[in-house]
């Protein structure tokens, strides 16, 4: 890894020299870089007093490990939401989540006004059985203040052995009062994909999270559907990315190659161009073609964005639901070495195929259903998006969208956006005058 960093390190640095030499006002230039160099030891001779100062006059004597982590939790939370630093025990735990497999309660979550915000909760877990919803505020966690927690301080205090019980006290905008909700933890099995077919015609995938087990999930359901329903019987496809808050990357990417031949599906583009990353498809549309209607919804975040956005541009899907979510930034894992952890740093943007930037913008659909939210919960479910979320990275152009509805009913019955899909396979329009195609844009192949 440091091998790694430091070539690209080593160029960079070669390249301000020779600007410096190369410009008229390269003494200028030195000039001022060696100000902001002072500075920046100024700065750091002003931390290393405090933390003295803590050391020698605090009330009690402080652990002088969890200063340091305490401050360096501080400067990285302080770049954007997304950006954090994990100690040891949390970058081991961050390992077991992307593998599918954890204890807890079965939430994806962020921190916002020193509060644990819920982005999604996980089908099938104890926190969705127990009715916790996207856009919950998580003021108290058996009892005690969130406010002060780090995210990792809170997530680790709703972990705990199997078959015991927590009580999260929730702040539901649109609720009189705070919430009280006790609930069970239990080993997450994260089962990504989960299919049936509609109707004898329509297959229908929901995915629900991008760990290492969604693609191979989203194979088997595609064979299966296709070993089901004969070709010519079959419709189309409808994958519901409603409330699915994402994951990794390649996962995504794969996901995508899934639905196209050949193409790009997304490009990442850091504070250097030197830094852009494009990523294609790979290995041939396995529904041969079939119409593909994709769902998406205020939940819809990051992978999710990126498989949407890829789909719609490449004109192999159409997307039906509400905007997403605007998480469009990247964030790289990179490991500090044995017993230090790692950091989550935001090192990027993601385009789609076409040159869209996703971050604080989201996906907007081509035909905009909204659902029938039931009265107890109106006013508090169409509010979920990035560029809500305090010290969020701003989007590329300066054009920034807000949320929108979140809310899934819980019953097939009464889901109008998921019957859209279907009516819109059959070649009926529910609602065609929501319908807006989004303009030809040239996509690069």
């Amino acid at each position: 890894m440091r091998k790694n960093l430091l070539f690209p390190l080593g160029a960079l640095t070669g390249a301000c020299l020779t600007l410096l030499v190369a410009s008229p006002h390269g003494g200028v230039w030195a000039a001022r870089a060696a100000a902001s160099a002072d500075d920046a030891y100024s700065r750091l001779n002003l931390f290393g007093e405090v933390f003295e100062r803590v050391k020698a006059s605090y009330v009690e004597k402080p652990d002088n490990s969890k200063l340091i982590e305490g401050a360096i939790t501080g400067m990285v939370t302080s770049l954007d939401p997304h950006s954090r630093y994990m100690n040891d025990k949390a970058w081991t735990e961050m390992q077991e989540t992307t593998s599918g497999e954890f204890g807890g309660l079965g939430i994806e979550v962020t921190m916002e006004d020193g509060l644990v915000k819920v982005v999604s909760p996980i089908d099938d877990t104890p926190a969705s059985k127990a009715g916790i919803m996207s856009g919950d505020l998580i003021s108290k966690i058996d009892g005690d203040a969130v406010q002060g927690m780090t995210l990792e301080q809170a997530v680790n205090k709703m972990k705990g052995p199997v078959d015991t019980q927590t009580k999260l006290t929730i702040v539901r905008k649109g609720a009189d009062a705070p919430l009280d909700v006790a609930i069970k933890r239990e080993i997450i099995h994260v089962r990504p994909v989960r299919f049936h077919v509609e109707n004898g015609d329509i297959g229908y995938i929901r995915v629900t999270s991008f760990n290492e087990q969604t693609t191979d999930g989203l194979k088997k359901a595609i064979a299966s559907i296709s070993k089901e329903v004969p070709p010519e019987k079959l419709v189309g496809y409808v994958m519901d990315l409603r409330n699915n808050p994402g994951g990794l990357l390649d996962q995504a990417v794969s996901v995508s190659s899934a639905f196209l031949q050949r193409g790009e599906v997304v490009s990442t583009r850091g504070r250097n161009p030197e830094e852009t990353q494009r990523f294609t498809a790979h290995g041939g549309d396995l529904t041969k073609g079939k119409p593909l209607v994709i769902l998406v919804n205020g939940g819809s975040a990051s992978a999710s964005e990126i498989v949407a956005g890829a789909l719609h541009d490449h004109k192999r899907a159409t997307i039906i639901g509400t905007r997403s979510f605007g998480k469009g930034s990247v964030q790289t894992i990179i490991p500090l070495g044995a017993g230090n952890g790692a950091l989550a740093l935001t090192t990027a943007r993601y385009y789609t195929p076409s040159g869209r930037s996703i971050q604080a913008q989201g996906i907007a659909p081509d035909i905009e259903i909204l659902q029938d939210v039931p009265p107890e919960l109106k006013g508090r479910m169409d509010t979920m998006a990035e560029s809500q979320m305090r010290g969020h990275l701003s989007a590329a152009d300066g054009t920034e969208q807000t949320g929108s509805q979140s809310y899934v009913p819980p019953e097939e019955k009464d889901d109008k956006a998921l019957h859209a899909a279907y009516d819109f396979l059959h070649g009926v329009t529910a609602n065609a005058v929501a319908a807006k195609p989004a303009p030809k844009a040239a996509v690069p192949n």
